[in-house]
């Protein structure tokens, strides 16, 4: 440092050096054989003068370390009180405070309850009375694997993730949809069903915006999020058990809709929430009898 009197720090290396030498007792300044003071220094040009800590390792433990305060003092002369005193302030921006994400994920664990809507009413028609289901065991269940978007601050996020989602609708009647049939076809079977399930399968891709607050010492984050979701069919199921027959499965895609859009809300603090989701297009397609069929499912879930 070219501001350093050579000579005041040559001088004060050699005394700090003697004391540690002659192993004089410990005091505040000494930790495990390393000795540190602070002198002051001037700046030759300049005439700033500033304070240094010098530290001193023990035996064998390093090199000496000259550290420089970052204040900056000025002196009256002899016994006059100090004119001034300043110091700089350095600020360091948070180098996460905005940034893309993506990877793997586990969340969005859904699990609600699934309602079926006729042409804007709970009640079914006539046309689709043998739709009639059992409420509480008539479910959806759901989450997320992927995930991509961007963080443009503490409190507001866009990502597009992906994920499976499955719709159980547990039957109240004997019927048998049949495979590889347009429109959707069934039959009343005289086989007594103690569980009558179909099953749709979906590979889910919603695009989130979510609002975070701050976070909450104990509570976590009060978040809410909404968007649109898509959805491409992979599968359609139907589950039989009864007494005469056993457990049986068949599958197909029983004239679902191939790809389903809609829209989603979810509301929680931490890692829980709540959520609800409405698809805009009908169940089944290719169906006229089941036209205005939708489905609304609402619930609860873990992580956002």
């Amino acid at each position: 440092m070219k501001y350093v009197s050579l000579t005041v720090l040559f001088c004060t290396v050699l005394v700090l050096a003697s004391a540690q030498e002659k192993k004089q007792p410990d005091s505040p300044r000494k930790s495990r054989g390393t000795a540190i003071d602070t002198v002051i220094m001037e700046d030759v040009n300049t005439g700033e003068k500033r304070k240094v800590r010098i530290i001193i390792p023990g035996k064998d433990e390093g090199v000496i370390t000259i550290e420089k305060s970052e204040k900056t003092y000025e002196y009256a002369p002899e016994n006059e009180p100090r004119k001034k005193e300043s110091h700089t302030e350095v600020t360091v921006d948070n180098p996460r405070k905005s940034r893309p994400i993506y990877g793997i994920t586990f969340s969005r664990i859904d699990l609600g309850l699934v309602k079926l809507i006729d042409n804007g009413s709970f009640t079914l028609s006539d046309d689709n009375r043998d739709f009639r289901y059992r409420p509480g065991k008539t479910v959806n269940f759901g989450f997320d694997v992927l995930q991509a978007g961007y963080r443009f601050n503490d409190n507001f996020r866009i990502f597009l993730s992906g994920g499976f989602d499955w719709t159980y609708i547990r039957l109240r009647e004997n019927i048998d949809f049949l495979e590889n049939t347009t429109p959707l076809t069934w039959e009343h079977s005289d086989i007594d069903y103690s569980k009558n399930r179909l099953t749709s399968t979906y590979l889910r891709l919603p695009l989130t915006f979510e609002l975070r607050s701050k976070s909450y010492s104990g509570l976590g984050r009060l978040r809410f999020a909404f968007g649109p979701e898509g959805g491409f069919l992979l599968k359609g199921t139907q589950r039989f058990k009864s007494e005469e027959l056993g457990k049986q499965k068949f599958k197909d895609d029983y004239n679902f809709t191939q790809f389903r859009y809609g829209a989603f809300a979810r509301f929680g603090v931490g890692s829980f929430g709540i959520y609800g989701k409405y698809y805009f297009n009908d169940l089944f397609e290719n169906s006229p009898n089941q036209a205005g069929l939708q489905n609304f499912t609402f619930g609860v879930m873990l992580g956002f």
